[in-house]
């Protein structure tokens, strides 16, 4: 005689307690909600829009256009002799991916309220999706920038590719993530409370691009000003992106660390932040 059996998962839901007590575990138990997530943004974005993802590529398109007229020809920046089609459309992959993890994530909690109040699951789920969903994105613009370059080699333009950087790709990418997902997170953590800060993350977010070497190489920068951007951790970012593609840019050993660092460190703050503000956030927003 055989007896079908059953086997019942039980999960023990418990407060978060202490600072450090942030279940991250609960990320890959939650691996196919976060999968879940990513598709509703995916779609969500370009659902009712004519062009669809083809905005992944026109953004681009256009602002490298607008940046060739007026940085290239009008102030006439030189872009250490890459082609500056090239130069911008490099930087501004970056940044893009960027610049979309941080403004996306900066709403978590504003955004989604409605959901987080009825039901259990992990809260970081939903920051975590963007990122990833994100990544479609730039990897469709990354397809178009070496479409335009391989057409750039064809014309017989000089481009010191350097296909042995190509290994530390992944990395890079995986730092622009965490970086944009921690920024993203506190920002997520702050505006529970200070809702002023939704309103300055947009115009912050353009002032740190002017500041991060997209439109400009910086090489171009003062030696008194030097300083200044390698305080910036997309710097080294958008530097080792170029010289991994062009040939082109600074590639300073202590600035990575001091990126890498800067990353973690912030990363750090905005899980622990996150998963505090997570506990009350219903009685502010």
């Amino acid at each position: 005689m055989t007896e079908n059996s059953q086997t019942e998962v039980l999960q023990i839901i418990r407060p978060v307690s202490g600072w450090f007590d942030l279940h991250l575990t609960d990320l890959w138990r939650y691996r196919d909600l976060i999968m879940l997530f990513v598709r509703r943004d995916f779609v969500a974005v370009y659902k009712q829009t004519i062009l669809g993802p083809l905005w992944y590529l026109l953004q681009p398109i256009m602002t490298t256009i607008v940046f060739t007229f007026v940085f290239g020809n009008i102030a006439k920046i030189p872009t250490d002799g890459v082609p500056p089609t090239l130069f911008y459309f490099a930087g501004l992959t970056v940044w893009s991916y960027f610049s979309g993890c941080l403004n996306r994530t900066s709403n978590t909690f504003v955004n989604n309220a409605g959901i987080f109040g009825k039901v259990y699951f992990p809260r970081l789920s939903v920051p975590l999706s963007v990122v990833i969903s994100g990544l479609i994105g730039f990897f469709i613009q990354m397809t178009l920038f070496i479409a335009i370059l391989i057409f750039y080699n064809f014309q017989g333009a000089v481009i010191g590719f350097n296909p042995l950087y190509i290994l530390a790709l992944p990395l890079l990418i995986l730092q622009i993530a965490a970086l944009g997902l921690g920024f993203g997170i506190i920002v997520s953590s702050l505006t529970t409370k200070y809702r002023d800060l939704v309103q300055l993350v947009g115009f912050g977010v353009q002032l740190w691009m002017y500041a991060t070497p997209i439109a400009y190489p910086s090489s171009q920068v003062p030696d008194r000003w030097q300083w200044v951007i390698a305080l910036n951790p997309m710097t080294p970012v958008v530097e080792m992106f170029r010289f991994t593609f062009l040939g082109v840019g600074t590639i300073n050993l202590w600035q990575i660390g001091q990126s890498l660092m800067a990353t973690v460190i912030i990363l750090f703050i905005g899980i622990i932040l996150f998963s505090r503000v997570e506990k009350n956030f219903m009685d502010t927003v």
